[in-house]
């Protein structure tokens, strides 16, 4: 037997919508309500901040494994995709830096545990841990972040807050809010500013030195090279120390400096404001928007045109980007450089992956890249980049809408596109927050962002 309901429907021919409605009602009616299944979605808080991470997981740089068994077998396992780092303790993180193979992260404060680290720690790069309350040793790889172990330097019961994090290849930096900073990792060249102890065993007993003011003032900044260290103070001088066969530490001398030494030549009266270089090629920044440069000079990034010296031991003033108009921001990679400048233009030059497209490699003297590639239209014609980054190999940039453009070589995936080809144009790159930060590791890439809201 029909319902009544569907009696009607049957002998209505024009299928009014009384008839539908009335059977709707029904169908609702006989619900049972208590089955229906519910869903709780997280809502983000105005300045909650988060992590992204791609590239190689196999070495546990990013984070992002829970099942040791799975990570023995990821020997070649990498993330296409920007993938959320989930911290155990769900707390914000402040700072992140991308080494080789690691990574290490400054967070809020909570029981002493503001500074983390993931990934390789062949030289205790990455500290040791004390996990589960008994647990103080290194190890050999984490694959997910444990908190760095400080209480050896600054005693049991004291906290620190770290609020600046830097990685070279094998050893790290972290600047804490009183100044302090610690050094830990591989010491071979003196770039932890501590003594360089021949055969030294970096795994077994890990050192971790403190520096509480360098050059009797206090740090506001640090910086890794691949194998040394900068130091930048509140006074705007800049400190330095490791391996300095290219001239990399800039003062003017080279080999191996354990001890943190003034960086000078004609930086010598400057206040800087900013230093870097993930290699053995380094930019500095005053805050007239000039800009100084050091080191490898292989490829003429830091001569222009003139074919001289390849080593450049002490800061020159490079006069050759006064054509580029005031620099706010730098970034320079193992054999290029980038800078950009108060319009939100960036310009690169030296040798690889520039942003020019695959048929241009080499650049003598900084050229424009055209900055519709950044987000600049018809529909935003007022866009513009605001900051800079750079790894080995591969570049970013971020805008003023905080998105992320990425080009340059895309070893392991490391530019977030889901393949693992080069891109020689600046693209976007898809990550679901607002980009504050970019740290690029020579095979993985980190992004601190903050959420939507």
């Amino acid at each position: 037997m029909f319902s009544p309901a569907i009696v009607q429907r049957l002998l209505c021919r024009h299928e009014c919508a009384r008839c539908y409605t009335s059977t709707a009602k029904r169908s609702v009616l006989r619900q049972d309500t208590n089955k229906i299944p519910t869903h709780q979605y997280p809502i983000a808080k105005a300045g909650d901040r988060r992590v992204y991470v791609w590239g190689l997981a196999a070495t546990g740089a990013l984070g992002v494994q829970t099942s040791v068994k799975k990570q023995a077998k990821a020997y070649t396992d990498f993330v296409q995709h920007p993938s959320r780092l989930n911290f155990a303790e769900n707390r914000d993180i402040i700072d992140v830096a991308a080494g080789y193979g690691f990574s290490t992260f400054a967070a809020t404060c909570r029981e002493g545990r503001s500074l983390w680290g993931t990934g390789i720690n062949t030289d205790s790069q990455i500290g040791y841990h004390k996990l589960g309350g008994k647990q103080r040793k290194p190890f050999e790889l984490l694959i997910y972040p444990a908190p760095i172990n400080l209480s050896t330097v600054v005693g049991n019961n004291k906290e620190v807050q770290i609020v600046k994090v830097a990685a070279g290849r094998a050893h790290s930096l972290a600047l804490a809010d009183n100044g302090n900073v610690f050094a830990f990792g591989n010491n071979a060249y003196g770039q932890c500013g501590r003594s360089i102890i021949r055969d030294e065993d970096y795994f077994h007993a890990p050192v971790i030195k403190r520096m509480n003011r360098i050059g009797n003032e206090t740090v506001k900044d640090v910086d890794c090279g691949q194998d040394h260290s900068f130091f930048l103070t509140e006074s705007g001088k800049l400190y330095s120390c490791g391996w300095s066969d290219d001239g990399q530490t800039g003062q003017g001398r080279f080999g191996l400096i354990s001890t943190p030494a003034l960086v000078e030549g004609d930086l010598k009266g400057e206040q800087v404001v900013k230093v870097t270089g993930t290699a053995d090629t380094v930019l500095a920044l005053n805050g007239n928007g000039e800009v100084f440069g050091w080191g490898n000079t292989e490829y003429g990034q830091l001569n222009g045109d003139d074919d001289g010296n390849p080593q450049i031991a002490s800061p020159r003033n490079l006069d050759f980007l006064k054509d580029c108009g005031k620099i706010i921001d730098i970034a320079a990679g193992g054999s290029y450089c980038l800078v950009l400048n108060d319009q939100g233009e960036v310009f690169a030059w030296g040798y690889g992956i520039l942003g020019f497209g695959p048929e241009v490699e080499h650049k003598s003297r900084p050229c424009r890249i055209p900055p519709a590639l950044f987000g600049r239209n018809d529909f935003n014609p007022s866009s513009r980049v605001r900051s800079i980054y750079a790894g080995v190999t591969h570049s970013g940039a971020i805008n003023d809408q905080d998105d992320l453009y990425m080009w340059g070589h895309n070893r392991y995936g490391c530019l977030g596109f889901g393949n693992k080809k080069d891109q020689f144009f600046p693209l976007k790159v898809a990550v679901s927050a607002r980009v504050l930060k970019v740290s690029c590791g020579v095979d993985h890439t980190l992004a601190l962002c903050k959420a939507f809201v």
